[in-house]
């Protein structure tokens, strides 16, 4: 296949990634966003990697997923204390974590 239908692919990823942190104000749909952000990120890594015919890519495209699963762990944890202290995953509500 070509290298530009693997960039159309990633390319609508990013924006429905992008459109969900910005639309979303659940705590933890907006980390699923993220998470499709960087599967975007991924998939260009690849995709490149096979495209130069280099490894390297997908060394990045590993690194990247391990600091999207610690990403996630601390990001759920937190969106979590947040919905046990403020009884909603409602990310509008953290107004109150101003000094």
């Amino acid at each position: 296949m070509q290298l530009s239908y693997y960039l159309i692919v990633a390319a609508f990823l990013f924006s429905a990634g992008i459109y969900g942190v910005i639309a979303r104000k659940n705590g933890i749909l907006v980390l699923m966003s993220v998470e499709l952000m960087l599967n975007a990120v991924n998939i260009n890594l690849v995709a490149f990697s096979q495209y130069t015919q280099s490894p390297l890519g997908n060394a990045f495209a590993l690194f990247v997923i391990s600091i999207a699963a610690a990403e996630i762990g601390v990001g759920l944890g937190i969106v979590l204390l947040i919905t046990r202290n403020l009884k909603s995953p409602n990310i509008d509500k953290l107004d109150q974590l101003k000094g």
